[in-house]
């Protein structure tokens, strides 16, 4: 598994573009943009960002394992493509979203069409490759241009016509699809780059906006199942604003899930153990859940008494105050553990 995930970093190091960015090739999580028109120099940030956050993780996971030159190697490429994308792709409020193969700007606000788009703004946060400073300023922005009443929509404006330029993003109305939908996939990236900034209620109000049963309360509107994830709800281009399409379609589920578990809840695995870091809304008095953590049961309850979006005071497990808020892995299997946490 190591040399597998080593390999990945590996083929992204080696199709490097004009601007030190990862190459797009064929496309990259948006299958959309098709930039590479011939020339082999289309770039994706999205990608060089997910790069920063692989290899400062195989830097965390070289130490755990004992690979000392790895610890280093893994540090330094993660350092050096962080230091090229804060100088070829910040845009002054938000991250570029990738340069097409004639090197011209994707995502830009000197784009006619499509100015900004969702990913490289939440994967700034999510790899570390934003500092804190640029980190809420690109996710005001995305509040700001992107963020409706029915989620966030993935790029805006959406483009009127066909650019070849850019692939087939274009051939969708503007307001469905890549176009400029709000896409239930990246959503949750956003919810949890908002977490990882401690910003809870914006991070429920983003959840919230995408929950299917919550959507059960405008049915009409939304006319998709209230137990399923659609693909996409169309954006405010389209005149279905509002209505889901494509239920069933993509890894919503599975995403929407680890941002309300691991990052609102705050409660998610690591390496050493299991780690409690709730960020939810100030107004939350606290809750309850029951999380089996390598065969052991944690009974969990949370408490808010200072009304805060984030932060641990304390955390009691069995009775026994333990010194930070990852429970140490090593329990024995079939047995269980009450945890009190306190917020503040």
């Amino acid at each position: 598994m190591y040399e597998h995930l080593a390999r990945a970093i590996d083929f992204s190091l080696k199709n490097i573009g004009p601007h030190g960015l990862p190459k797009i090739l064929f496309a990259d999580w948006n299958d959309c943009l098709n930039l590479d028109q011939g020339k082999g120099k289309a770039e994706s940030v999205m990608v060089a960002q997910m790069l920063v956050g692989a290899a400062a993780e195989m830097s965390r996971l070289a130490e755990l394992i004992g690979k000392k030159a790895d610890v280093k190697k893994y540090a330094a490429i993660a350092g050096k493509m962080k230091t090229v994308i804060n100088a070829k792709a910040w845009d002054g409020e938000w991250y570029l979203r990738a340069y097409t193969d004639d090197q011209e700007p994707v995502g830009a606000k000197a784009c006619p069409e499509g100015k900004i788009y969702l990913e490289p703004q939440a994967w700034a946060v999510l790899s570390g490759t934003a500092d804190e400073e640029r980190g809420k300023k690109c996710l005001d922005s995305v509040h700001r241009h992107l963020a409706t009443e029915h989620g966030i929509q993935v790029m805006m404006p959406p483009y009127s016509k066909f650019y070849y330029q850019l692939g087939s993003i274009g051939v969708y109305p503007p307001g469905l699809k890549e176009n400029g939908a709000i896409f239930c996939h990246p959503n949750p990236w956003v919810m949890i780059a908002e977490c990882r900034l401690g910003r809870g209620d914006r991070a429920y109000e983003y959840y919230r906006a995408i929950l299917p049963a919550a959507r059960n309360e405008i049915a009409d509107l939304h006319k998709t199942e209230p137990y399923v994830y659609c693909q996409m709800i169309a954006g405010k281009a389209h005149k279905d604003f509002g209505e889901g399409k494509n239920s069933w379609l993509t890894g919503s589920a599975c995403w929407n899930f680890v941002a309300v578990s691991q990052y609102i809840l705050g409660i998610r695995p690591d390496y050493q153990g299991l780690m409690i870091d709730p960020c939810i809304p100030k107004e939350w008095k606290g809750f309850s859940v029951k999380r089996n953590f390598r065969g052991v049961d944690y009974y969990i309850t949370v408490r808010n008494p200072a009304n805060v979006n984030r932060g641990v005071k304390a955390v009691i497990v069995d009775g026994e105050k333990v010194a930070s808020n990852i429970i140490p892995a090593g329990a024995k299997p079939g047995r269980e553990h009450h945890v009190e946490v306190v917020m503040g």
